[in-house]
């Protein structure tokens, strides 16, 4: 009787299973709603975008739109643009791309097929990239009203959507999760193949981490960590505050929400979207078309030199190997000595593991964005220099008299300068208790 049972419950499963696939594969896309456009024609030229890029436009609903855009010659990225159309001469921004890394040329076609797919193909046919949503019941597409683009069925449950996919942006309404889908974002590079920048942020458990990550480091480099109970997922918000203000924030879902807030512009601040730009920094712009000059407003960011956290903590706020004072760059590190500061500022590597073809030089009142969030070695300076000289890959380190901790470096980028108030002068001096010793070759 039991396997009598089993097997009617197993073949009641497999009619289900069938009577589901045969009704999504019925779901067709009607003619109407299919589409495909050929990235082909003039440039747009009234509305300028990110990038300094040159951009074709479908003919979506604003303030949102979809476009072909290239920044080198004849290669495109699909993408979203935000910006209001009746406001002249600001810069519209990219808030979700499709295939970066993998550009089309002219004459690509974007395909909306009738068994659901939405697919970017080169012209030879290639896919170039695809929601995968061939035979599962979709029957629609549509942008909406806040930049999620969208493919449905006859109920209007979404089967794919662009919110389940950041990059370096995230829109009001839209995602981290650390657990069950995308939980990081990760900054923008036009010159890296992958099109990824160095930066990323991590949604972890309970904080918000901005990572730095360069081919020479074993693993990412903390640089700032948000702490805050971000369980099971935090949400971009903005919501009505005091009089026409907007609130904007990150928030956590539930009946007892955990609310991180940036900022509250002073109008409604509903078009923004948080941004991990190029340099690392974590910036929410926002779009008011109501008056021409906050069109195009920064309205939060991290990282500002009007607040306690010092733009000298971005890696590379000072290039390639630079000294930082009060978020502006004032030095160029040498051995002999603090040269004028200038963007090509580089550090000079030793071409050799050999300890007698190198030495290093000592900078007092200099801190390393790495040594805020790791927690270093405890030993003494003399141990910390000789795990330098033994290690190849280290550039210098990194040494903190007070704690007696070593750090060592295997990137320099951006150096901090510390400063201390002289009771005597009262002046603000060098902290002699941060010292960083540079690994130079002998001339």
């Amino acid at each position: 009787m039991k396997i009598h049972t089993y097997w009617y419950a197993l073949f009641a499963w497999f009619l289900f299973v069938s009577s589901v696939n045969i009704v999504l594969a019925q779901a067709k896309v009607p003619p109407s709603e299919q589409f495909q456009y050929v990235n082909e024609g003039e440039f747009d030229t009234e509305d300028p975008a990110e990038y300094g890029a040159d951009t074709r436009c479908l003919p979506f609903a604003r303030p949102f739109a979809l476009c072909f855009y290239n920044v080198t010659p004849n290669e495109f990225t699909l993408a979203i643009r935000m910006g209001t159309h009746d406001v002249d001469f600001i810069l519209r921004r990219w808030v979700w791309e499709a295939n970066v890394g993998n550009p089309v040329k002219d004459n690509a076609t974007l395909t909306f097929r009738q068994d659901g797919n939405l697919v970017l193909a080169h012209v030879d046919g290639r896919v170039a990239w695809q929601t995968g949503t061939a035979n599962k019941g979709v029957v629609g597409f549509r942008i909406l009203d806040n930049g999620n683009m969208v493919l449905y069925d006859s109920k209007g449950k979404y089967v794919w959507q662009s919110f389940d996919s950041p990059r370096n942006t995230l829109l009001v309404g839209q995602s981290l999760r650390p657990k069950t889908g995308p939980y990081k974002l990760v900054s923008r590079s036009l010159s890296s193949p992958d099109g990824n920048g160095p930066y990323t942020l991590i949604l972890e458990p309970k904080r918000l981490v901005l990572q730095y990550t360069a081919p020479n480091l074993d693993k990412p480099v903390v640089y700032y960590v948000i702490e805050n109970t971000f369980e099971p997922y935090a949400t971009l918000f903005a919501k009505p505050a005091e009089g026409t203000s907007t609130q904007l924030g990150l928030v956590t879902p539930g009946t007892n929400p955990i609310e991180y807030d940036f900022d509250r512009p002073k109008y409604n601040a509903t078009l923004s979207f948080l941004r991990l730009e190029s340099n690392g920094n974590l910036v929410v712009y926002t779009y008011y078309d109501q008056v021409t000059y906050e069109a195009e407003d920064v309205t939060y960011a991290l990282f500002n030199r009007e607040l306690n956290n010092n733009e000298c903590l971005l890696p590379e706020r000072c290039g390639e190997f630079g000294l930082c004072q009060d978020s502006q760059c004032v030095a160029c590190p040498s051995d002999k000595g603090l040269l004028g500061w200038s963007s090509k500022c580089k550090y000079e590597k030793p071409k050799s593991c050999d300890p007698k073809t190198f030495h290093y030089y000592k900078l007092e009142g200099v801190d390393h964005f790495m040594t805020k969030y790791t927690s270093g070695s405890v030993v003494k300076v003399e141990e910390c220099g000789r795990r330098c000289t033994r290690d190849c890959k280290c550039l210098g380190y990194f040494y903190n008299k007070e704690s007696s901790k070593c750090w060592i470096a295997y990137d320099l980028k951006t150096l901090a300068s510390v400063l201390v108030y002289d009771s005597e002068t009262p002046e603000r001096v060098p902290d002699l208790t941060r010292v960083a010793y540079i690994k130079t070759p002998n001339v």
